[in-house]
């Protein structure tokens, strides 16, 4: 099932259609918007005690469960290097586009408790070190 939202306010019939589903999973996909609501979407996989997976480290911080996919502090970054060049003279026209080269699995162990779920060893090993593994246990 795919849902689409295209405002805050569209919200409400999405969570009514998947709850109604009953859906086992949620997977959100890339869009700034869904970003920009994070809070409510890991609330509504939280009460539904659905594992959800999303597509930046921002939801798993916001208590999501996990996430792969391209660091936007990465992206943020390589805007600032080209900014950079063109305060320095570069012309826009003359910069490479970029595909994002730094993808990220994060895993919150708190939230995997909460949902009743033990993350194997074997797929705890491919997330990316230092604070990838999170464990938001409060």
């Amino acid at each position: 099932m795919v849902l689409n939202v295209r405002n805050g306010g569209d919200f409400d019939k999405a969570f009514e259609s998947f709850t109604s589903s009953r859906a086992g999973a949620l997977y959100v996909a890339t869009d700034p918007m869904l970003l920009s609501q994070r809070g409510q979407i890991v609330a509504f996989a939280a009460r539904q005690k659905i594992p959800a997976i999303y597509w930046v480290r921002e939801f798993v911080v916001a208590r999501g469960l996990l996430s792969y996919g391209a660091s936007i502090r990465n992206m943020y970054h390589e805007a600032g290097v080209d900014a950079g060049r063109m305060l320095k003279g570069a012309k826009p026209s003359d910069l490479p586009v970029l595909q994002p080269t730094l993808v990220e699995f994060v895993v919150n162990l708190g939230t995997a408790r909460a949902l009743g779920l033990t993350i194997p060893p074997s797929l705890l090993v491919r997330a990316d070190g230092g604070d990838s593994v999170a464990d938001a246990s409060s």
